[in-house]
């Protein structure tokens, strides 16, 4: 070590607590893994909702997760019916398969469309299909009957019953029959699967809504045509969509799915009376 002036050098040699200096590792190649964009989303991502909603991997999912500790019970067996998360599944379908499904529905002779759902089947449309119904039911009755009774000059009051009338029979009709017939399969070793009927029954009903909006015409026989047509189209669409799966339930297949018909007839006759027929 050398001193001169107000400057001090180091001579090229070991000093005790001195850095050696790196030597240059030369031109460095930095290799990024294959994109995956154009498998963008990932595989692991099932459904519509599943696909779009999920984070990054990323993300702060802090309010996603049960905290540690907390007392927020883990749902599982029976409890997890009701929850949102169980039903989730059944409202996982876009527009675009609530109107293809809505046209196999105006198409009845097909008798495809357990085919089509069986893999996804939904509760979205038989659900806005019933409650649609009530609302055209509620105020196409009430307009026919107030155009009747002005044009005869009485007085018109509001029926509030035909509300809950409509109510009670398209989301009990939607329900319980499904039902019933669940449990009458399930005695033929035929069993289906309950979403499935919900599905197949909910979407049979579409066809009652033009019928209902035809039914403002003012001929009583023009009404019953209207009904009959709708009501024959609805039964066949249920029928022959279960007439396949019902021949496994052996030499009574025939009577189950003559029933189901009838009854479906059946349901065209009492909307007939009480929703398409005006009296002043």
């Amino acid at each position: 070590m050398m001193s001169g002036g107000n400057y001090t050098s180091l001579d090229n040699q070991k000093v005790s607590g001195s850095v050696p200096a790196v030597p240059d590792p030369g031109q460095v190649t930095v290799k990024f893994a294959d994109s995956t964009l154009q498998t963008f989303p990932p595989s692991g991502a099932q459904g519509k909702i599943s696909g779009a909603s999920r984070p990054p991997r990323d993300a702060d999912d802090t309010f996603s997760k049960p905290v540690a500790g907390s007392d927020e019970p883990q749902q599982s067996g029976w409890f997890r019916t009701f929850t949102v998360a169980a039903y989730k599944p059944y409202f996982d379908v876009d527009t675009s398969d609530v109107v293809e499904r809505i046209k196999d529905s105006l198409f009845p002779f097909r008798g495809n469309f357990n085919e089509k759902t069986s893999s996804n089947p939904d509760l979205y449309g038989p659900f806005w299909i019933c409650t649609t119904l009530i609302f055209v039911a509620a105020s196409i009755g009430t307009f026919v009957t107030y155009v009747a009774h002005k044009l005869k000059k009485k007085e018109w009051d509001y029926d509030i019953n035909l509300v809950t009338w409509s109510a009670g029979v398209f989301y009990g009709y939607v329900t319980i029959v499904p039902l019933v017939l669940y449990v009458i399969l399930k005695y033929f070793s035929a069993p289906s699967g309950l979403v499935q009927l919900f599905c197949l029954y909910g979407y049979s009903l579409f066809v009652f809504i033009p019928a209902l909006c035809l039914s403002v015409v003012p001929l009583e026989i023009f009404r019953w045509v209207v009904a009959g047509i709708a009501g024959f189209m609805s039964a066949t669409f249920v029928a022959l969509n279960l007439r396949a799966h019902i021949k496994s339930a052996g030499e009574r297949w025939f009577i189950i799915v003559a029933g189901i018909f009838l009854l479906q007839l059946g349901l065209s006759v009492v909307l007939k009376l009480y929703l398409f027929t005006v009296t002043v």
